[in-house]
């Protein structure tokens, strides 16, 4: 019995160091998808400001607006997923999403070139059937987005110089209320011209127009870039914004169960506490009466035993 409760007593102590961890996890989890959602916050501000730019060039003269859209030619599509584990059904969701016969890489498109941030969907989307072109890690904190999101658009250049690509569309996951989220498929090339229509016909918010004196092209490609870098930058916190709200999912289910497991060890270890004690009084007690027996029949005072 003792050695059983002492190994009751180490599963107990396993339990609760791993509960440690999880809570340890739970807490980074939580802090990183605020600061993935700060992240986010910001860049709306800067998108105003590059809206506003395009809107600038745009009522300048309709330019590449009202230019026919380029005819359907390779392409790209980059696919987001986590580098690490421990995030449930966070990869499986979104590879069942891109691959879906309805999905953008469940259309028969042979001309697809598949690029594919975090290293754990790669396995998945070649068990799919997809051929991935490029991996690229997924940065863990916010500080390394703009460094991904920059490799990430040198790529795309040299798949558009190489290639011809003019398609680019973007599947990741998109943080929905309240703490979940869903996968989503965005174009970003080409960009809407419709919409760019629209912002060039869209009333100024105030009487005076702002002037620009650089060449109109080049400053139109610039925020187009910026454009695309802020699509990406997007991208890359709401996934992993999506990435650490499904950790924490898994994380409080973990120690759900880690809590109902050390609930049932700590009953086990009482329990079995108290059937030692009890066996110990049980021997005490009936060694006792073994001696007051022997003593009856010998004549022998108990008292004279200890003399």
């Amino acid at each position: 019995m003792t050695q059983t409760l002492e190994a009751m007593r180490r599963r107990i102590d396993t339990a609760e160091d791993l509960n440690s961890v999880v809570r340890v996890m739970k807490a980074l989890a939580a802090a990183s998808i605020r600061q993935c959602e700060k992240a986010v916050e910001s860049l709306a501000e800067y998108g105003r400001t590059v809206e506003a730019g395009l809107q600038i060039v745009l009522m300048s003269g309709p330019g590449e607006a009202a230019a026919e859209p380029p005819a359907a030619g390779p392409r790209g599509v980059v696919v987001f997923g986590s580098d690490q584990g421990m995030c449930g059904s966070f990869n499986e969701q979104v590879v069942s999403f891109a691959v879906a016969p309805s999905g953008p890489l469940g259309g028969g498109d042979g001309n697809g070139t598949v690029l594919v941030v975090g290293t754990r969907l790669v396995g998945r989307l070649e068990d799919a059937g997809c051929v991935v072109s490029r991996q690229f890690p997924l940065p863990s904190t916010v500080s390394g987005i703009s460094q991904a999101v920059h490799d990430l658009l040198l790529h795309v250049e040299e798949l558009r110089f190489q290639k011809g690509l003019d398609r680019l569309l973007l599947v990741h996951h998109r943080p929905v209320a309240p703490t979940g989220s869903l996968p989503a498929a965005v174009q970003i090339l080409p960009v809407d011209r419709d919409w760019l229509r629209a912002l060039g016909e869209r009333r100024w918010s105030s009487r005076t127009v702002p002037t620009f004196t650089m060449d109109r092209r080049p400053l139109f490609s610039a925020l187009i870039r910026q454009h695309l870098f802020l699509a990406l930058y997007r991208a890359f916190a709401e996934t992993l914004a999506s990435e650490n709200a499904s950790r924490l999912a898994s994380m409080q289910a973990a120690e759900k169960n880690i809590r109902d497991h050390l609930a049932r060890l700590a009953s086990d270890y009482h329990q079995g506490r108290q059937q030692s004690i009890t066996a110990e009084l049980q021997d005490i007690v009936a060694g006792f009466e073994t001696l007051t027996e022997h003593d009856r029949r010998t004549g022998t005072h108990p008292g004279r035993r200890w003399r």
